[in-house]
């Protein structure tokens, strides 16, 4: 089995998600995430999601900022796989986060 056959289908962001890399986790299911429009936001991982949804630093993650309050906070909905993730460097969509080592 290839690489390509391993990886499946990854999810990538939809209009008004943006990707980012969790930087801190800040306790009560809130984190800190730089995400790749340059901004870095507090977010928190909604009840819906909250005993699903596992999440350590360096993480790639899919961030849905908020309606009001967008540049500062929003919610975490979705994190990628290494294999996943690195799909996703390959293909440009981290290109913004050029100073990441290894996630």
């Amino acid at each position: 089995m290839s690489e390509e056959e391993s990886i499946g289908r990854v999810r990538t962001p939809r209009e008004g998600q943006v990707l980012g890399i969790l930087e801190a986790r800040l306790g009560g299911s809130r984190c800190e995430v730089r995400c790749v429009d340059g901004n870095v936001r507090n977010c928190r991982i909604p009840g819906r999601l909250k005993r699903r949804l596992w999440v350590r630093e360096g993480d790639v993650v899919l961030v849905e900022p908020w309606e009001f309050g967008g540049e500062e906070k929003g919610d975490l909905i979705f994190s990628y796989k290494k294999n996943h993730a690195q799909w996703l460097k390959k293909e440009g969509y981290l290109d913004a986060l050029e100073d990441l080592d290894e996630f």
